[in-house]
């Protein structure tokens, strides 16, 4: 059988080079040419042959697709009830997960204690670590308390080392920290490169979907926190997990980006302890600020995060800013925030242009979704005005250009867990109203921003 050998393919247009070249001599574009690997064949001149394709391979079977049986995905908890969550119910046979986050951030420290409570239900798991020495990870299970662990453990980065283990020990479930340490001998470029962890990532995943061992990955991230390596990486795997939070912080969250085997945009929430990773049950808890007394400036809006509502507090902070304003936001869209500071004096008469702005949504929490609108602008008007909202008030709904308040997806599930938190008063878009009374919480119905502004002059 003939050997593989390493080529330079061109980004840009796909044509080939024997060599790496600055630039490309098929479109002429400069460095853009990676390192790859390519299959030898019968013939250099194979796809000329008088027969076309058939002569290269024999046709497969093909079926239509309402003949194929669909059957359930099956999966295995992992026992860290918010990673689940994250996962869609646990981990998949065969499936391979990327999980990224900053350095120091817990990617690690999650994983072993995962591997670890897998490995005492009885499935068989294989930590690959190329970052570390043996010596350091027993340390690290040590401080967590997970003395004793049977979780297998190799200290390797050579790609056709790890296969060969793996095809040994019949894991079930296999961790690579990580995939940028990883490299291939096919290859001469460094761990690391474009084209080692492309090939990389490719043979672990074709590994797993052949054998139905599940395989999770560490990747780095750049400076911007994107996932390091080329997006390819992305495309190939089944799910990627992002850790964010701040490192200062003992919150930390994991949002799902991509899960073909459940919802994206899935979010955990765990606290950092000195026993590692801690699955927070009410995360609504550590966004809502402890005021003894309700203070101006703060409106509480509920968010939805995947499957889970959550209570956010949203603050806000106008002061007099002079000839050149600010505008300045944290967890929010900045660019949003100006957006509804034109609105709000628009259609609701209140004037900002010679205040600075400050808006920031409490716990480190990112907002994306526009449902926050009218929590800002009440918030800001609350700031403005020095007058604090009611005790217990919460607020959501979308806010348009012409003044309009608009629904915001799955209302009823956020309202009914404002009230399971004791909130007793709630301004809502029309279209979000209940049919039939939520016990313990008074709606406010509102289509107008000025609407919305009035109700809250009438809770004075």
């Amino acid at each position: 059988m003939a050997k593989d050998k390493t080529i330079f393919t061109c980004t840009e247009c796909g044509g080939t080079s024997p060599r790496w070249l600055g630039k490309c001599p098929a479109c002429g574009a400069w460095n853009t040419l990676i390192e790859s690997v390519a299959e030898a064949g019968p013939g250099k001149n194979r796809l000329s042959a008088p027969q076309g394709y058939a002569g290269l391979a024999h046709a497969q079977p093909v079926m239509p697709l309402a003949a194929i049986e669909a059957q359930d995905v099956a999966r295995t908890p992992s026992s860290i009830d918010e990673l689940d969550r994250v996962l869609g119910g646990g981990i998949v046979e065969g499936g391979v997960v990327l999980i990224g986050g900053d350095p120091g951030i817990g990617k690690s420290t999650l994983l072993l204690q995962a591997m670890d409570a897998l490995q005492r239900a009885g499935l068989p798991t294989l930590y690959v670590t190329g970052e570390e020495s043996g010596a350091q990870v027993a340390l690290r299970s040590r401080r967590l308390g997970i003395e004793g662990s049977q979780v297998r453990l190799l200290a390797e980065i050579q790609l056709e080392k790890i296969l060969a283990t793996v095809e040994a020990t019949q894991p079930a479930v296999v961790v690579i920290d990580s995939i940028q340490t990883t490299y291939s001998d096919q290859l001469t470029s460094a761990p690391g490169s474009v084209a080692q962890v492309r090939e990389c990532a490719a043979h672990l995943t074709r590994m797993a979907k052949g054998t139905g061992i599940a395989v999770i990955l560490v990747g780095h991230v750049t400076k911007e926190g994107a996932l390091a390596g080329p997006r390819v990486l992305e495309h190939m795997v089944d799910t990627v997990l992002y850790f964010e939070g701040d490192t200062h912080s003992q919150f930390r969250l994991v949002r799902a980006i991509k899960n073909r085997f459940g919802a994206v945009n899935e979010i955990g929430v765990f606290a950092m302890t000195e026993k590692g990773l801690k699955g927070v049950s009410n995360p609504s808890a550590i966004f809502l600020s402890q005021h003894s007394e309700p203070v101006p400036g703060s409106c509480v809006m509920v968010t939805l995060e995947g499957t889970r509502p959550m209570l956010v507090e949203i603050q806000a902070l106008v002061d007099s800013g002079g000839p050149s304003p600010r505008r300045l936001s944290v967890g929010l869209d900045k660019d949003r925030l100006a957006m509804l500071l034109a609105v709000l004096h628009r259609h609701a008469g209140v004037a900002c242009m010679d205040q600075d702005v400050f808006v920031n949504a409490v716990g480190g929490v990112r907002i994306s979704e526009p449902a926050a609108d009218l929590a800002v602008m009440l918030s800001i008007t609350s700031s403005l005005r020095g007058k604090a909202l009611p005790r217990g008030f919460i607020a959501f709904g979308e806010v348009g250009l012409a003044g309009e308040v608009r629904p915001a997806p799955r209302g009823q599930e956020r309202l009914k867990e404002a009230a399971k938190l004791g909130f007793s008063v709630a301004v809502v878009p029309k279209a979000n109203a209940p049919k039939k009374p939520i016990e313990g919480l008074t709606i406010h119905a509102v289509e107008r921003v000025e609407e919305a502004m009035n109700v809250v002059r009438g809770l004075d």
